[in-house]
């Protein structure tokens, strides 16, 4: 793990973003780096848009705010491009995951994304399939770790 690595995750109340970036801050410590996950919703209900954050680093770090500039962007639900531009601060050397069936090109044509590379997961089906339930959040973590 280098330096900074600040991911940002799209998803709805209920799918279990919250949850994925507590374990992934809690396995990162665990492995005696530094970590922080951050939400970023209010009284939103349940299904509603939602935006979290991790941070990691081999360093100590002290920032407390939304992350602008992502080098990963986590998308769990892809219905929430209608309603929030998940592509903000997208740089060149970014790298969005998105759950979804579709190949990567299509995915960036939908985005309208000049920027970036695309990573794309059937993560619902996957968890349909091992777990019983449509709860994307478990095989996107899988996947997040695999591209960071």
């Amino acid at each position: 793990m280098s330096d900074l690595i600040e991911i940002r995750w799209h998803s709805r109340g209920g799918q279990g973003a919250m949850l994925a970036v507590r374990t992934l801050a809690r396995a990162v410590i665990k492995d005696n780096k530094y970590a922080q996950g951050l939400p970023e919703f209010g009284p939103e209900r349940m299904g509603a848009p939602i935006k979290a954050y991790n941070r990691f680093s081999t360093q100590p770090f002290s920032l407390y705010c939304r992350i602008v500039n992502p080098h990963v962007v986590v998308l769990l639900d892809p219905s929430v491009t209608k309603l929030v531009d998940v592509t903000e601060g997208i740089c060149a050397d970014s790298k969005l995951l998105v759950n979804i069936c579709l190949p990567p090109q299509e995915v960036r044509k939908k985005l309208n994304l000049k920027n970036g590379k695309i990573y794309v997961v059937d993560a619902t089906r996957i968890a349909q399939e091992t777990l019983g339930r449509p709860m994307p959040n478990t095989p996107m973590m899988g996947a997040l770790i695999k591209i960071v």
